[in-house]
């Protein structure tokens, strides 16, 4: 740590958090300069953090909030949002254009996942806000729009790292094989003959017990695919429950 100068505040950065800031400033300690008009939040994104990553924010043995303002001498300890993040209701999830592959993961495990391969930064913001959904994204730009209620950063790069991210951060309760995995519709029961125009001939010949998606009309049942879909079930119910 540099010796703190008189105009100085040091922040420590979280572990979990250095993976936000620049190669080059990689390192726990960071020097700011306040200036009396900059709170201490407009200080952590100013580094590369998004505030959605940012948990508790202390100086000494007492707690601040990102509106405070820093002032010379100051140390303040970053930490990362506590796992798993507590929210007022149970999560609703909103994906951006480069999730599809995860969208379809968390609707395969219950997870109410809205999902668009053509929506824009604002319109996301927009749903995410009126509906009350948790923003998921890699776009640290994204994440530091203001009028944004909610969002957190997905990390890793393989869709199964990225759920499993994602379900150690909210652990959200899980009801595998009730929602299309295509619109994010809730599936009921559907008899065989009420579903049979729609399906191939070894399909009816091989199985009776069909799913039916409410909105789209889409119709499920367990095939060839169902042993991986089903492993992916089981490492998520491990994940959940930590």
């Amino acid at each position: 740590m540099d010796i703190v100068t008189e105009r100085d505040a040091h922040l420590r950065i979280a572990p979990e958090l250095l993976m936000f800031l620049p190669v080059s400033r990689r390192q726990e300690w960071q020097r700011v300069t306040p200036d009396r008009t900059s709170t201490l939040g407009h200080h952590v994104e100013s580094i590369g953090i998004p505030l959605t990553e940012v948990g508790p924010l202390t100086i000494g043995d007492r707690g601040v909030d990102p509106s405070y303002l820093p002032v010379a001498g100051d140390v303040v300890e970053v930490g990362a949002v506590p796992r798993p993040q507590q929210l007022p209701d149970e999560p609703r999830f909103l994906l951006d254009v480069h999730l599809g592959t995860l969208s379809r993961r968390l609707r395969l495990l219950g997870l109410d996942a809205a999902y668009h391969n053509d929506m824009d930064d604002p319109a996301l913001v927009v749903q995410a806000n009126e509906e009350h959904r948790v923003l998921l994204t890699q776009d640290r730009g994204l994440l530091r729009r203001r009028a944004l209620w909610l969002g957190a950063y997905v990390r890793g790069s393989r869709p199964q790292d990225q759920l499993r991210d994602l379900l150690e951060r909210f652990s959200p309760p899980l009801r595998p094989w009730t929602r299309c995995t295509a619109c994010n519709g809730l599936l009921i029961p559907a008899a065989k003959h009420e579903v049979e125009p729609l399906l191939e001939a070894g399909t009816r010949r091989n199985f009776d017990v069909y799913g039916q998606c409410r909105a789209c009309g889409q119709v499920y049942w367990h095939g060839a695919h169902s042993g991986h879909l089903e492993e992916i079930v089981q490492a998520a119910r491990q994940w959940t429950l930590g």
